[in-house]
């Protein structure tokens, strides 16, 4: 049995380890900025370049550096053997920036920044950055989807942890996992991909978005540890192979696999390529 006293430190090893998990999801995966630092006269100045944007505006692509530094970004829809455009970059008094033109949701287009000083040009990434292009979503659809699916994270570690020291709230960590599950990744998962780009789902059998198909199977797992535990409130196997199984769901870099937009036929696909 589990006492209340180590029930707190499990709680607070659980969050820790959430907090982990989700700082991991948010610097992996496609959708992250890519950074870096350049040496310009002996100086050295970080940058991010986007890997992707929401809206119905251009892309907005800035490096802080001083007003003295010029710079252009050029530019080609991805994929494709078109010639490359150019952007020049103007200094607003903080910030070198440029925009790429909108693509509709899904369009990806690759880019390489250069900046110039009188001495010589840097280019900041040696192969271009691919940057995805995707609807808005409204923050009230947005942030109850990241509350629920990190919730549901939370929740799973939790369980995990009762099941392995065989405590008694197992079967009601469960029920709350999957509820969170069901809520973040299958109501409000598929909203926010409508909005975002168009469709609710693209994973199995309508597609390859690796997100949507590791969710839904991750949540199969769970419901099958809800009914082991319905049968018997002492299983502790399936609770424990729920919990990893999620677990390794987080491990995929999120958007691994998502939307794509085929410059060539005009339509969405997924899977990767």
């Amino acid at each position: 049995m589990i006492s209340k006293k180590q029930s707190v430190y499990l709680w607070l090893f659980a969050i820790v380890f959430t907090v982990a998990t989700a700082v991991y999801q948010k610097s992996t995966g496609p959708t992250y900025p890519k950074k870096g630092e350049v040496e310009v006269n002996g100086e050295s100045y970080s940058y991010k370049l986007l890997t992707s944007w929401g809206g119905d505006l251009d892309a907005t692509i800035k490096i802080e550096v001083p007003e003295n530094i010029n710079g252009f970004i050029t530019y080609r829809k991805y994929r494709t053997q078109d010639e490359w455009q150019k952007v020049n970059m103007v200094h607003d008094g903080e910030y070198l920036s440029g925009d790429l033109p909108h693509q509709p949701p899904a369009g990806k287009l690759e880019y390489i920044v250069t900046i110039l000083t009188n001495k010589k040009q840097h280019v900041l990434k040696e192969k271009p950055i691919v940057i995805r292009f995707k609807g808005g979503v409204p923050l009230f659809i947005l942030i109850p989807h990241v509350i629920f699916m990190f919730t549901a994270m939370l929740y799973s570690t939790r369980t995990g942890i009762e099941a392995i020291g065989k405590g008694h709230r197992t079967y009601n960590y469960t029920i709350i996992t999957t509820v969170c599950l069901l809520i973040g990744g299958l109501i409000l998962g598929p909203i926010v991909q409508k909005y975002a780009f168009g469709d609710y789902w693209t994973g199995w059998p309508f597609g390859g978005d690796w997100t949507d198909n590791k969710t839904i199977f991750a949540f199969l797992f769970w419901i099958i540890a809800i009914v082991a535990l319905r049968i018997n409130r002492k299983n502790r196997l399936w609770p424990i192979i729920a919990t990893i199984v999620l677990f390794s769901m987080y491990m995929i870099p999120h958007s691994m696999g998502g939307s794509e937009l085929d410059n060539e036929t005009g339509k969405v696909t997924t899977g990767i390529k």
